[in-house]
């Protein structure tokens, strides 16, 4: 090894031992006497002192010379440090030098490369390898590795196999769309990236793995946001012999498991929620539980006052905002403005305030009585101090409308503390969503997720009111995973779908492995996926899983370091047979 030690692990009991350590040049600070180095590597950054008197002239004017971000050797004896750093681990010692060698001299970095860096995020992710050099970007890949490290622990633990299955894979209609890879050597034909390896996964059941789970890179060719990577990571899992709360209890042991050993954190009991009630009480199928401020419906109470507005709407719903009724107008002006926005929809909002005195001022005074605000109070469970925020409209529209108002005044006051997690099951979702632009049925989650057995029967005449036999998790209103009981049954298989519109052909032609496997013994089984990345911003406490990908692609798709993707010569594209259309 070229060090005895790294920059990060020297300590004051040390003290006197001579020592070698190799690293980059943090900064230096030259006093003309006294010459300091921060030296930093991936464990730490320790301080090399030079001083006039008791190092060698050329030594000073070598350590003069040194750079910012020169990788360097340097030779000597650790001592205590005269004025001590304690916001560094090595902050009690630093090290007399006795010689230095420069191993690699280094170009000025276009922005500091230190926790405040004045690097925008562009200029960071082109030179992202310099990037990565910064502590808290390390801290965060170093909590990826943490967190995949205890995954395979706990799976491993419970007797699940790592399997790997295949990146070239055949491209399916439904779902998002695929990165497709033409074939050389089988013209005009193409392999698909997978979006998941379902049904590989459920293969393995066939085949009698019995429990299955995989680290996995995905693919999809879709747009992008802070969430979102054209190639993602999943936890991949999948069991036989199961039913809903087995897959429950096992992947609620996996995330009790990392809070533990991650953060050591409890979480207790998560509580399960019925999609129906997800949506009546907070208009989103992954709702924040950190606060209340439940829907309620109003139009018992609102409709038939003369109103036009709440009189013609098919709901009327509300939220309590405990102890805002201090809102003065330009903040409720502002949520006004707000709820207005396009990416909220609404037309307008009315609020109510309940004021100390018991009285109620509202936006509607001229249509409603005290007594009429009085039982909208009442019916919200609202106090003295409390604000009432009412929108109205078709039932779809106004519910997605006031979750996003919801989560505003959650961040308004303070409700949505990143450090305080809250874990929910959401079950029972239906199991098919009508397109009005294809005009037919798509599956929520995928073509293989089974209804629950009582709806079986409705899926040929009413397939809109089947359930799904399927479960997300939601954690702080973002969903960390989801998955379901898969139909294991040919006959089953064929009839879901029929009713997604696959003609028999069709469907033979997609997927006649699967169904030919299912003639061979396929138990019951049922899986989850959770999106790694998103597990770990969640866990780093961040909005963006960019932070926790060692070479993320920005918001157009792009890597801007290796400038990816880019075009292939002539040659490369006569070799797999293909022309590019030129505009």
């Amino acid at each position: 090894m070229l060090r005895t030690h790294t920059c990060g692990e020297l300590r004051i009991e040390d003290v006197n031992k001579e020592v070698t350590l190799c690293g980059w040049v943090q900064k230096t600070r030259d006093k003309g006497s006294i010459i300091w180095v921060d030296l930093r590597d991936k464990y730490g950054i320790t301080q090399l002192l030079l001083e006039e008197g008791t190092t060698s002239e050329e030594l000073l004017k070598k350590a003069a010379k040194l750079g910012r971000e020169f990788v360097v050797q340097a030779k000597g004896t650790v001592i205590e440090r005269m004025s001590k750093n304690d916001k560094i681990a090595t902050g009690n010692i630093e090290i007399k030098v006795s010689s230095i060698e420069v191993l690699n001299p280094s170009k000025v970095p276009p922005f500091t490369i230190e926790n405040d860096t004045d690097g925008g995020e562009d200029l960071r992710m082109k030179y992202r390898y310099l990037d990565l050099r910064r502590a808290t970007v390390r801290k965060n890949l170093q909590l990826r590795h943490q967190l995949m490290k205890e995954t395979r622990a706990y799976l491993d633990g419970v007797d699940f196999i790592e399997v790997e299955t295949p990146v070239l894979i055949k491209s399916t209609p439904e779902g998002a769309r695929d990165f497709v890879v033409p074939s050389r050597m089988n013209e005009g034909e193409f392999y698909a990236l997978p979006q998941s390896p379902q049904t590989f996964k459920q293969l393995l059941m066939v085949s009698g793995f019995d429990r299955y789970y995989q680290i996995v890179k995905c693919f999809r060719d879709e747009d992008l946001r802070a969430d979102r990577q054209p190639e993602f990571t999943q936890i991949d899992c999948e069991l036989s012999f199961v039913e809903r709360k087995d897959v429950l209890d096992t992947f609620e042991g996996l995330v009790r498991h990392l809070f533990k050993a991650v953060k050591g954190m409890d979480i207790g009991e998560v509580p399960h929620m019925p999609y129906d009630d997800a949506m009546k009480y907070y208009g989103s199928d992954k709702p924040d539980i950190r606060f209340d401020m439940k829907f309620v419906e109003l139009n018992d109470v609102a409709q038939g006052k003369g109103f036009n507005v709440f009189d013609s709407s098919e709901l009327i719903v509300g939220i309590n905002a405990k102890g805002a009724a201090e809102y003065t107008r330009k903040q409720l002006d502002a949520l006004t403005d707000y709820v207005r926005r396009p990416q909220v929809g609404a037309k307008g909002l009315v609020y109510v305030k309940c004021n100390t005195d018991g009285t109620f001022k509202s936006s509607v005074d001229k249509f409603y009585s005290q007594e009429d605000l009085k039982e909208w109070a009442n019916k919200m469970n609202a106090e003295t101090g409390d604000l009432l925020l009412v929108l109205s409209g078709d039932i779809d529209h106004t519910r997605k409308a006031m979750n996003e108002l919801r989560l505003h005044m959650g961040n308004e006051l303070g409700l949505r503390n990143k450090d305080d997690y809250k874990l929910l099951w959401v079950v029972d979702f239906p199991l098919l969503e009508w397109d009005e632009d294809s005009q037919r049925y798509h599956a929520m989650h995928h073509p293989f997720t089974s209804p629950i057995p009582e709806d079986l029967d409705k899926l040929e005449n009413t397939p809109g009111d089947v359930k799904a036999n399927a479960y997300d998790l939601v954690v702080n209103g973002v969903e960390l995973g989801g998955g379901s009981i898969r139909i294991h049954d040919k006959t089953v298989q064929q009839r879901m779908f029929k009713a997604l519109g696959f003609t028999e052909e069709e469907a033979q032609a997609q997927f006649g492995f699967l169904l030919e496997a299912f003639e061979y013994g396929a138990p019951p089984h049922g899986g989850i996926a959770f999106g790694f990345d998103r597990l770990c911003a969640l866990f780093g406490g961040s909005d963006s899983i960019r932070d926790y990908i060692a070479f993320p692609k920005n918001n157009s798709g792009r890597d801007v370091m290796i400038d990816s993707p880019s075009k292939i010569d002539q040659a490369q594209l006569d070799e797999l047979n293909l022309s590019l259309k030129t505009k």
